[in-house]
């Protein structure tokens, strides 16, 4: 049975999450930050059914293990068009939502495909590989994105304070989960060690966005320079 500290762990996320969720209902700025939200919501929502299955079947069964990479695989897709989104209000400007939904569509399908390809000649768990890869990938992606994403909003001099504390949290949070990847990949005997970091990372996110949410008006503006001197 699980101990103490794994439920303590366990539930450290979830009031981050709700309190996330409250903030933007609470600062009008649900529908302005729809898929970021909408995130959000999913991931308390899997958080939740994990954490039943997590009871019942205990940390390091299959039963988790299964639903854990299943669960994450929709959550980074959802993650991935929140992203998007920021990408749209970034370039709102320009009138490129078009643009940036193709973009988004033919990256993720690009990115389905190179995941399937690199597992299609296991012949078994093929499923279950194929989850595990594309998540991974989504995260490298997301994490290459969102990195452009900032280089394009200190290239454009975008000064709109939480919008650029939603990105700036997001390019950290993508960048943790990747790393955690690739020290899953570089000491696969750590893994039992690395089981704790994701539980702690997740609470980042809702962390960052909820207080972007409820400490940075809509309208707040920075100063060009205090970003980065950057020459057109």
């Amino acid at each position: 049975m699980p101990g103490p500290f794994e439920y303590i762990l366990w539930f450290l996320c979830t009031p981050f999450e709700v309190v996330a969720l409250v903030c933007a209902f609470k600062r009008k700025a649900f529908r302005r930050y729809l898929f970021l939200n909408l995130y959000v919501a999913a991931s308390l929502v899997s958080s939740l059914a994990r954490f039943q299955v997590f009871h019942h079947y205990g940390l390091t069964s299959s039963a988790y293990v299964y639903f854990y990479y299943y669960s994450d695989a929709l959550l980074t897709i959802f993650l991935y068009f929140a992203l998007m989104s920021l990408y749209s209000y970034v370039f709102d400007e320009l009138k490129a939502e078009r643009l940036v939904s193709l973009m988004a569509f033919a990256l993720l399908v690009g990115t389905a495909i190179f995941s399937y390809s690199v597992v299609h000649q296991a012949s078994d768990k093929l499923v279950s590989r194929f989850v595990v890869e594309l998540s991974q990938n989504l995260y490298f992606v997301g994490l290459v994105l969102t990195y452009l994403l900032w280089a394009s909003i200190l290239k454009m001099r975008e000064t709109r304070t939480r919008l650029i504390q939603l990105v700036l949290s997001l390019g950290v949070y993508f960048s943790l989960f990747a790393a955690t990847y690739a020290l899953r990949n570089l000491y696969p005997g750590m893994s039992s060690l690395l089981q704790a970091l994701p539980p702690l990372i997740a609470c980042f996110l809702p962390m960052a966005w909820g207080y972007a949410y409820w400490r940075l008006p809509e309208e707040a503006r920075l100063v060009p320079a205090r970003l980065a001197v950057v020459p057109r």
